[in-house]
C-alpha cells in the first residue's frame, strides 16, 4: 500500500468509516496502523482548525489484515476551546481497538520545553538501517552510544521518519508520528527485562500519546524511550520524541505485556 494512501478512509455512513492496512512480517495487523486510522477518523468529525493534543488507546485484539476495519466514532462533547472524540475499531470478530482523542483550538501561551535530547547521539545517516516496512526508516543507536544517565531502564534510541514527503497537512503528519510511536515501546521492555529468543510472547496493551508542538513525519526523529516498571508481565515505556534540532514534539507511555510463550496463547496486536 502506497504511504500517502494508507490513512485514507471511506465513509460508510455517519460517523463510520471503513480503512483496510497491509500484511506486516508477524501476520496480523500493526498497532500503531490501526491508532492512526482511528485518529484520522476522529479527526473527520471535528473542525478544521482543531488539532489533536492527545490520545488514549486499548488495544483489545489482534487484527486481521485479510479484512477491511471499521471505524465508529462518537461524538463525546463539542465545546469552544476543546472536542472529544471515542472512536471504536471493529472487526468480524468484534471490537479490536478503543481511541479516545481530545482536540483543541490554538490558543496563545508561553513555550517552555523542560526535557531535552540526549547530546553526542549519531546522526542517522551514520547508521544501519533496520527497517520492518518500505514504509518507514528506522536507525537504532547503538547501546554504546546512549547516554548512562536515564529516567528507567532498559534505554532505546532510535531515529524514525516516513519514507515519502507528506506535504504540509499537520493531521497527516501526527497520524504517522501516532504510526511511528508504537514501534519502540516494546524494545524498551525487553531491553530492561532481558526476556527474549522464539518463546517471548509481546503484545502491546495501550497506548497513549500527548503531542506537544508541530512535527514533521517525513524527517529525521529521535524516539528516545525507557521501561519504567515491570510487574504482573506488564511493562510500562516511557518515550519523548525529539526533532533533529532537540524540539521536544511528543511524550508516549505504553504497557507492553511481556512473557514467556504460552501454548495457544492468543493477545492482543502482537508485537
Amino acid at each position: 500500500m502506497e504511504v500517502s494512501r494508507l490513512f485514507d478512509l471511506e465513509s460508510h455512513g455517519a460517523d463510520t468509516f471503513v480503512g483496510i492496512g497491509p500484511q506486516y512480517p508477524w501476520g496480523g495487523l500493526y498497532g500503531g496502523q490501526i491508532v492512526a486510522q482511528a485518529l484520522r477518523a476522529a479527526a473527520s468529525t471535528v473542525d478544521s482548525d482543531l488539532e489533536v493534543h492527545s490520545l488514549r488507546s486499548y488495544f483489545i485484539r489482534r487484527g486481521d489484515h485479510t479484512e477491511p476495519i471499521r471505524f465508529e466514532v462518537d461524538r463525546i462533547r463539542n465545546g469552544r476551546s476543546f472536542s472529544t472524540r471515542r472512536v471504536v475499531a471493529r472487526q468480524a470478530i468484534g471490537a479490536i481497538l478503543n481511541l479516545e482523542a481530545s482536540f483543541q483550538r490554538p490558543e496563545p501561551s508561553i513555550d517552555l520545553q523542560t526535557v531535552t535530547m540526549a547530546t553526542d547521539i549519531p546522526h542517522p545517516d551514520s547508521l544501519t538501517s533496520d527497517s520492518w516496512t518500505q514504509s518507514t526508516e528506522r536507525r537504532f543507536v547503538p547501546s554504546a552510544s546512549i547516554p548512562g544517565i536515564e529516567p528507567g531502564a532498559g534505554r532505546t534510541l532510535a531515529w524514525m521518519k516516513v519514507n515519502a514527503a507528506l506535504g504540509d497537512d499537520q493531521l497527516l503528519h501526527r497520524c504517522w508520528l501516532a504510526y511511528l510511536s508504537d514501534d519502540l515501546p516494546t524494545d524498551a521492555v525487553q531491553a530492561a527485562t532481558e526476556i527474549e529468543g522464539q518463546d517471548r510472547f509481546a503484545a502491546s496493551l495501550d497506548h497513549t500519546i500527548w503531542f506537544h508542538r508541530p512535527v514533521r513525519a517525513d524527517e529525521w526523529h529521535l524516539h528516545d524511550f525507557t521501561c519504567h516498571n515491570y510487574v504482573g508481565g506488564r511493562g510500562l515505556a516511557v518515550g519523548h520524541v525529539f526533532a533533529a534540532d532537540g524540539l521536544h514534539v511528543a511524550t508516549v507511555a505504553q504497557e507492553v505485556l511481556l512473557r514467556g510463550h504460552r501454548a495457544g496463547q492468543t493477545g492482543p496486536h502482537v508485537s
